[in-house]
């Protein structure tokens, strides 16, 4: 475990488990890289040296007033892959709206250091309605979510975690629901209602062309929070050459609600 400074002076929470070719994990709103930890123990034992890192204002990290768009974001990514020592070969693997942070860096960085790119349950390539988008999600919806969060973040946090996991539908137990609930307050309140702004009004559309290496785009067909249609359904065809892997009845929390199947899926990506 370790501190990364971001180009800003920001610090970055990052833990490396492992040995082998680096898996970069980035995580989800509003939650911290703790959420990757079975994967990651998982793929760590499967001889990869894994990467995971606390995004800024969320975990572990600092908690700074500024910086909270996908610019910032795809530059603290580039500093964790330089501090780490994960710069070449890497694989980048973002769930929701770390999906982001993946499409930044391919475009932004030029995808330097990257052999293949995962999408898991991810924001891409935008989800707010607009005119050349009308299957989008209504600029209402985020509204809606940042005057709950200032509200009462902890009766919003408990019901958007239900609808995370797609509860009552899904094995996940009350236990995981208090675990990401408790993930979810750790998050500064700044960065928790400036990170709605980044993946709610973001278009990574003109990011797609940047993506050159292998890609996996995995996402449940019962997502509620990242609907597929606007998202992994719209990146498989945007991205040449994207494989799409979707969960039958798949909530949004992916990780944990089906995480054997995305633990295979993944490791035979990086087999292939």
């Amino acid at each position: 475990m370790a501190r990364v400074k971001a180009r800003d002076g920001t610090k970055l929470y990052v833990k490396t488990w492992g040995e082998g070719r680096p898996v970069v994990l980035i995580h989800g709103w509003p939650l911290s890289s703790d959420t990757w930890d079975d994967l990651a123990l998982t793929l760590a034992e499967e001889g990869h040296r894994v990467v995971a890192y606390d995004r800024r204002g969320f975990g572990r990290s600092d908690q700074p007033w500024s910086g909270h768009d996908y610019d910032t974001f795809s530059d603290d990514l580039a500093a964790v892959l330089e501090a780490t020592d994960s710069g070449k070969h890497a694989t980048l693997v973002g769930f929701s709206m770390g999906g982001g942070e993946v499409a930044r860096y391919m475009s932004r960085h030029k995808g330097a250091g990257v052999d293949k790119a995962v999408l898991i349950g991810s924001v891409v390539p935008g989800l707010l309605k607009t005119a050349d988008r009308p299957e989008g999600v209504p600029r209402e919806v985020f509204e809606g979510m940042i005057s709950g969060i200032r509200a009462d973040r902890p009766k919003f946090f408990a019901g958007f975690a239900k609808a995370f996991y797609g509860f009552g539908k899904t094995s996940v137990s009350e236990e995981v629901l208090n675990w990401t609930f408790d993930m979810a307050m750790q998050a500064g309140l700044r960065g928790t209602v400036e990170c709605v702004k980044a993946f709610g009004a973001t278009d990574f559309r003109p990011d797609l062309a940047a993506f050159k290496v292998p890609t996996l785009v995995i996402h449940g067909d019962d997502d509620q929070i990242v609907p597929i249609d606007v998202s992994a359904r719209a990146a498989a065809k945007g991205i040449k050459g994207a494989r799409l892997h979707e969960i039958k009845g798949g909530p949004h929390g992916l990780l944990a609600s089906h995480k054997d199947e995305i633990a295979r899926s993944l490791s035979a990506f990086l087999k292939a």
